[in-house]
């Protein structure tokens, strides 16, 4: 073998592994309790055969209001979740409303994570699975610190491991952007090209989100972690999904379950932040380091058009 071969077999030896976990939040559908969407049975399967013929692990987060209608849980939408399970993937509890802990405190949110278990505990017992998996609703974790330790000591006396976030994004924004076109724009061609737009401005948008987030994570450790990518149930990602996946892996990157990811020890790395909002795991261990505002810098933006089909001002 030539030296410059031996260069480059060794280079490639020598590089750092890439992995990602995926997880998708508001099961078993973003904004079912909010709007009508005519098509979500096959929007449903679709996401589901996108995930399967991508082949990768993932873990979807449950809001269980959203199995209801006028106090009534509908089979149908708990068949949704016995569908994410047939399909080989874990669920996880998200609270039942999607509340917001520092809005309503600690005892009206851990009383909503014990509603938010009525039917995924037994759903997942009738398969030798007890809950295991909890995501913070907009990853608000907690104002201080007694409330973010009681917290945690709730959910681990209950089962629950929390699942961090490293690759946050606004991709919500871009959802709601989608959904807003299929539903108000009455011109075909307008309608199809706006969406169209939005597909494509899309998978670049979240690639440019991962690439910020481990120039962070290089920066801030010296290494490249294994990382927690979040994103939704919708028909966006029904419609992208598989393209993304597909895009990550040509970075170069292995997806990975979220219980291998959180044996990286970054995940032991102390969490610095405390204010009101909800933010990605990298930039918690970035302010617990004291990092100059400087750090924080370059991070990838919702476009203006985007925010303007969502109806949104600021992301």
């Amino acid at each position: 073998m030539g030296v410059a071969l031996l260069l480059w077999a060794g280079a490639l030896q020598a590089a750092p592994a890439q992995r990602i976990a995926l997880t998708i939040d508001d099961l078993p559908w973003q904004r079912l309790d909010e709007r009508h969407d005519p098509e979500l049975a096959r929007r449903h399967a679709q996401l589901l055969a996108a995930l399967k013929a991508a082949q990768l692990p993932v873990v979807g987060f449950v809001n269980e209001g959203k199995l209801e209608q006028q106090g009534r849980v509908l089979p149908e939408r708990v068949q949704m979740l016995r569908d994410w399970l047939d399909a080989g993937f874990e669920l996880g509890n998200h609270t039942y409303g999607h509340v917001d802990l520092h809005a309503v405190g600690l005892p009206a949110y851990e009383q909503d994570i014990l509603r938010g278990e009525q039917t995924l505990r037994p759903l997942l017992a009738r398969r030798g699975q007890p809950p295991r998996w909890f995501r913070h609703p907009y990853l608000r974790t907690g104002q201080d610190l007694q409330q973010r330790a009681a917290l945690a000591d709730f959910l681990q006396q209950h089962g629950y491991r929390i699942a961090p976030v490293t690759v946050d994004n606004s991709e919500w924004i871009w959802a709601f952007a989608y959904d807003h076109v299929r539903d108000t724009e009455a011109d075909p061609g307008v309608r199809q090209a706006r969406l169209r737009q939005l597909r494509r401005g899309y998978v670049p948008y979240m690639l440019n989100k991962l690439d910020y987030y481990q120039q962070q994570s290089q920066q801030l450790l010296g290494r490249l972690p294994a990382q927690v990518w979040l994103v939704h149930a919708n028909a966006l990602n029904a419609d992208c999904i598989g393209e993304l996946v597909a895009a990550t892996r040509r970075r170069g990157y292995t997806f990975i379950s979220l219980e291998q990811a959180l044996q990286d020890p970054a995940y032991t790395h102390a969490d610095g932040y405390l204010g009101a909002g909800g933010i990605g795991w990298v930039h918690r261990w970035a302010m617990a380091e004291g990092k100059p505002p400087a750090f924080y810098a370059g991070e990838p933006k919702v476009p203006r058009w985007v925010l303007a089909l969502a109806g949104i001002d600021n992301e």
